[in-house]
């Protein structure tokens, strides 16, 4: 019988000790993804927090979590501190992978076929801002081919090495079913919403897909790959109507009017220029909750740039308006549909005609091509993650040979959204630990919280004076204490459904 070295550990110390391991950690990733360090030095981290974050913690607070009166408080604060410390297993062994990673990332350049050279963090940009579809293909290709030769091997061990410590830690048979005893979230029945949800949507998509293709990029569906995704959805034709000198002004202005302060008292500090090294993907860096948090974002140009500014601000406001007094777990823990969507709350206000005409240039004339374009874009992005779903349980749940996933990924997402998948993706476009599960909810749970901003404070909700302090006090500042089911129940009184999200880019699609 194992003797567990578990007398210096207690719930307050996991609690105490976990806020500076995640300040730590939080930091870390900020500056590297944001261009200032080459790499996250993420071991030094680990090995300093190594006494909360072993199997010791793991089996006290996992024995304690058992034993918890099903449905009560102590409950759900000990599932989520055995969701982080399992996590966490993973994580600290697989700190020198991530870290290769994370400087590949920032170092990595791409060489096209007539030996030109660019940055690979760079690629995502030149590619939605490329009008020639030969130049295009030939970035992509030359993308695909570092990828599937440096990156794809270090994210597909990963996810190898992931999924066996998990498994080994014997919570519940599998990684997928391991997943669902700590989230909470049905893996299984969300993928069969999801499925009714492609099935509910295809003949909309095949009736939208080729107006646009062919009005914008003079393209076919037969022709159109994912490269040529980043350039539809880019949407340039709108660019003047979207600023960049603008942008933040704008929309401080708008968040200022519902009674919110943007910057939160200094607590939320914005990164938005370019900066070699920096992600192409933004990102929001809590490092201090609430006290320290970065909106982190390279620019794209047009209306890509409010979007995203938008939602990572809906991060930001999130994290700098918890309450400072909630414990550890509901602060820097719990299901991260909540967070996610309050940031599609923010960047929905883009398919918002009233907004639209307040803040932006677009106009009352460009009104109803915009929304129909924004529409058209919600479809795309709705149906791309309910495929990638069903992908990443194949991925994870282990019936499918590692050397079939990238068929598998190819096929789901091609089929999906009619564009051509690169198979060298397959374990490059997936966010760790189903984390399309929370955007999915999230998008659900922001069309509710949406409907009952609009019931309480009307259809000018974001420049209301009265909305602004609901939304830090019933939502924002309660942490991720609440499953997104729970929350859709307490705000709005409805349960979460893809039934509100078709129903509005039906109207938009008008």
């Amino acid at each position: 019988m194992t003797v567990l070295n578990t007398t210096s550990l207690s719930i307050d110390r996991l609690r105490r000790d976990g806020d500076a391991f995640m300040q730590d950690i939080s930091r870390e990733y900020y500056l590297a993804h944001s261009g200032q360090k080459p790499t996250a030095e993420l071991q030094p981290v680990y090995e300093k927090h190594a006494a909360i974050l072993g199997p010791d913690a793991l089996a006290m607070v996992l024995e304690q979590f058992r034993a918890a009166p099903p449905a009560s408080e102590e409950h759900r604060g000990l599932r989520l501190l055995t969701d982080w410390l399992a996590e966490a297993q993973s994580s600290r062994v697989l700190a020198p992978l991530d870290e290769r990673e994370i400087t590949w990332e920032g170092n990595a350049v791409v060489r096209l076929a007539d030996g030109r050279e660019m940055e690979y963090q760079r690629v995502a940009i030149e590619l939605a801002n490329t009008t020639d579809a030969r130049e295009r293909h030939a970035i992509e290709k030359a993308r695909a081919g570092v990828v599937e030769r440096e990156l794809a091997p270090l994210r597909r061990e990963r996810f190898q090495r992931e999924r066996h410590i998990t498994e080994d830690l014997g919570l519940a048979d599998g990684y997928n079913a391991s997943f669902e005893l700590l989230s909470g979230i049905d893996l299984n029945a969300l993928r069969a919403e999801c499925d009714a949800f492609l099935r509910d949507t295809q003949s909309m998509w095949d009736d939208v897909l080729p107006d646009f293709l062919r009005t914008r990029l003079g393209m076919t569906a037969e022709e159109a790959t994912r490269a040529d995704a980043l350039a539809l959805f880019r949407a340039k034709e709108f660019d003047r109507y979207f600023p960049p000198a603008s942008m933040e002004s704008s929309i401080r202005k708008q968040v200022r009017e519902m009674g919110i302060d943007p910057v939160a008292g200094g607590r939320i500090v914005f990164d938005t220029g370019d900066r070699e090294g920096k992600r192409s993907r933004a990102f929001c860096a809590p490092v201090r909750v609430p006290n320290e948090v970065y909106l982190v974002m390279r620019p794209h140009g047009g209306q890509t740039d409010w979007n995203t500014f938008l939602h990572e601000l809906g991060h930001a406001l999130h994290f700098a308006y918890m309450q400072p007094d909630l414990p550890y777990e509901y602060r820097w823990l719990g299901d991260n549909s909540i967070t996610e969507g309050y940031a599609m709350l923010f960047d929905h206000l883009m398919q918002d005609d009233a907004w639209l005409k307040r803040y932006t240039e677009l106009g009352a004339a460009n009104l109803q091509p915009f929304r129909r374009a924004a529409g058209f874009e919600e479809l795309h992005f709705l149906r791309r993650y309910a495929a990638k779903l069903g992908y990443e349980i194949s991925l994870y749940g282990g019936e499918v040979a590692w050397d079939a996933l990238p068929d598998l990924y190819t096929a789901r997402l091609t089929g999906a959204t009619s564009f051509r998948y690169s198979p060298a993706d397959a374990f490059v476009d997936v966010d760790p630990r189903f984390y399309a599960a929370r955007y999915l909810r999230a998008w659900q749970l922001q069309a509710l919280i949406a409907e009952t901003l609009v019931d309480r404070f009307d259809a000018d909700w974001w420049r209301n004076p009265r909305a602004g302090p609901w939304i830090c006090s019933a939502l924002l500042g309660q942490g991720q204490r609440e499953l997104a089911d729970e929350q859709a129940q307490r705000v709005a009184g409805k349960s979460l459904s893809f039934a509100p999200l078709v129903r509005a880019v039906t109207r938009m699609l008008e």
